[in-house]
């Protein structure tokens, strides 16, 4: 079958033949002397080929324009525009459609160009390693953190597996998660985080490491210091006056022989030897609490029924519950009647302060449970250090009440919050568990 272009050519030589061929005849009939009827019939043949040719162009030209545009498509070069682009025609609606197109692809190509030039400089810039492998675990692309912690430019590195540069760890596991690795010639902990995505049909992998030994060790150091301090306190408050009193025993004892007087006042400081020695124990037995708290063991657990039998445990005031949802936990249930226990006897140590009451409410967030224990009481205290273990404003108070509170809420995936009422005095805490 012969091509559309000479499709057109013949159909462009055979359209003018009908009108030529009748003007050829009427020229040769006519009359005319030889010489004009040759000259005339050259120039109806060169007319008739003139005619055609133009008629081929008009059609063969355009859609040769078409062709070109869509072969720059093709290519990404969106540059090129059709002339005679207009709604007269289909073939210039066509063209009109076309350069529309164009445009619109060069925008989305620029747009695509400034978010990847971005996205590298974002990449070369930000201090967390990146790297991307493909499905058979060889190194596909790196940053310069990357490069930086690997000890190697991205040339050596692409194309080796992840066990070979020592990342092949955090290919696997949880994510995210903190990893401790032997990376070129440094060791550390890195916070790993992992995702997934696709290029070229064939899935992928992306790790990123955020180095966090650094921040780690401060808070060691800061953690350190608190415990410290604490212990210190502590241990001074015990052993100063144990001291002084051994100083004192030892003078009597060298100076006479102990009498009646002398032994009373020995028994009293006996006493208070043992007592500031029982204090002491209580107070390592209270952090090795805190230090050795179980993983939580989860079973169903209804709300209304925890909160009401908690409630009845409070016997210096009574303790409103106030109706909610039926909710029921996936929780440790002796875990979490010491953390409410704990919540319900500080609000009612501050309810008795003002004879003001204390109150339970509860009430789903979506998929979290959130638990609130409102006291009428005088307010937080100005300090930021309720959740610190030891730290108490009230007389005789142990200071890990809260803190073990925080540690049974986080262990369940959950938070604790103290504030002050919004709706009038007193103080507000909140417990949030996920349903």
């Amino acid at each position: 079958m012969p091509s559309h272009e000479r499709q057109v050519t013949i159909l462009a030589l055979v359209s003018p033949l009908p009108p030529l061929a009748i003007a050829l005849a009427l020229l040769w009939t006519g009359g005319f002397e030889p010489r004009t009827q040759w000259t005339l019939s050259i120039l109806l043949v060169a007319l008739w080929l003139i005619l055609a040719a133009m008629l081929r162009e008009r059609v063969v030209r355009p859609l040769q324009t078409l062709s070109n545009m869509l072969a720059a498509i093709r290519e990404q070069d969106y540059s090129l525009r059709g002339r005679r682009a207009g709604a007269g025609d289909a073939l210039g609606l066509a063209m009109l459609e076309l350069n529309s197109l164009m445009d619109e692809l060069r925008e989305r190509r620029l747009g695509a160009l400034e978010a990847t030039a971005l996205l590298r400089r974002v990449m070369a810039e930000i201090d967390v390693a990146v790297f991307a492998f493909d499905d058979e675990g060889a190194l596909r692309l790196v940053n310069a953190a990357g490069e930086r912690l690997l000890g190697a430019p991205a040339e050596r590195l692409l194309g080796r597996r992840a066990d070979e540069l020592g990342l092949a760890a955090c290919l696997d596991g949880d994510a995210p998660r903190i990893v401790e690795l032997a990376l070129g010639a440094q060791r550390g902990r890195w916070e790993m985080r992992r995702g997934a995505f696709r290029q070229g049909g064939r899935p992928h992998q992306f790790v990123m490491l955020a180095d966090v030994s650094r921040a780690l060790r401060e808070e060691e150091r800061k953690a350190w210091q608190r415990l410290i301090r604490v212990l210190g306190h502590e241990i001074n408050n015990s052993i100063a006056p144990i001291k002084s009193l051994a100083e004192q025993f030892r003078d009597l004892l060298h100076r006479r022989a102990p009498d009646d007087a002398m032994r009373d006042d020995m028994e009293r400081g006996l006493g208070v030897i043992a007592n500031r020695s029982e204090a002491l124990t209580r107070f390592l037995a209270s952090y090795t609490r805190l230090a050795k708290l179980p993983a939580p063991r989860l079973a169903p657990m209804d709300v209304a029924a925890w909160t009401r039998r908690i409630a009845q445990l409070e016997t210096r005031l009574a303790v409103e519950v106030r109706p909610g949802p039926d909710v029921t936990l996936l929780a440790d249930g002796d875990q979490l009647d010491q953390a409410l226990i704990n919540l319900v006897r500080n609000a009612a140590d501050a309810a008795l302060e003002t004879g003001g009451g204390v109150r339970i409410g509860w009430a789903r967030e979506g998929s979290r449970f959130a638990l609130t224990v409102q006291d009428d009481g005088p307010g937080l205290p100005k300090t930021s250090n309720l959740f610190v273990p030891f730290f108490t404003t009230k007389p005789g108070g142990s200071g890990i009440g809260l803190v073990l509170t925080q540690q049974i809420a986080e262990a369940h995936g959950g938070t604790v919050a103290l504030s002050d009422r919004a709706d009038g005095h007193g103080c507000e805490a909140r417990l949030v568990l996920p349903c």
